[in-house]
């Protein structure tokens, strides 16, 4: 019988050693259980007085020498630092591009109009791809597009910082715009 192969879960590997994980000979034991903040002391010893506080002993900085433990609650220890990590990726900027799409003979009311809203985009920190797409036969008037995408740029002089100059994909001709960095 031809099927999957049987279901291989393999285990995560833990970040951090703890107790009888902790390869080391000797560490470096911080924290309140110590006298004086920190002191070098064997393995077994370490995990004894762990032991006597219903604690695990954790490898905190395994590349120093001698390798840096402490004593603490694992498994708060674990959930603290899962919380810190989304709480970094929750805070970590998130750049946001807008597009904006003209054709090559985009008159005035229009360009005014999209232009309002790249300013507004700009403003709440958006980044802004604006392209002229060429259909048809009105690729001849590619000077027509770069000339609008320029003034567009022009226009947002005081909002934004060209990324990119315009440059032709395709059918398309891009232009990318960042916000200004606040003062």
């Amino acid at each position: 019988m031809r099927g999957r192969p049987p279901y291989n879960r393999q285990r995560q590997e833990e970040p951090y050693r703890v107790n009888e994980k902790i390869r080391a000979r000797e560490i470096r034991l911080v924290g309140d259980f110590i006298e004086g903040g920190n002191a070098v002391m064997t393995v077994p010893q370490a995990i004894k007085l762990a032991q006597e506080n219903d604690l695990d002993l954790v490898e905190i900085s395994p590349n120093a020498d001698p390798p840096v433990c402490k004593i603490i609650d694992y498994a708060k220890f674990k959930y603290e630092q899962k919380k810190k990590q989304k709480e970094i990726k929750a805070n970590a900027a998130k750049t946001v591009l807008k597009e904006i799409r003209f054709g090559p003979n985009t008159d005035d009311h229009d360009f005014n109009f999209k232009l309002k809203h790249a300013i507004g985009f700009l403003k709440e920190g958006a980044k802004v791809k604006a392209y002229v797409h060429f259909v048809g036969r009105s690729i001849v008037f590619k000077e027509r597009g770069e000339m609008l995408l320029l003034k567009f740029a022009q226009e947002l002089e005081e909002y934004g910082i060209v990324e990119q100059l315009p440059k032709m994909e395709g059918k398309r001709m891009f232009l990318f715009l960042a916000p200004k960095a606040k003062k």
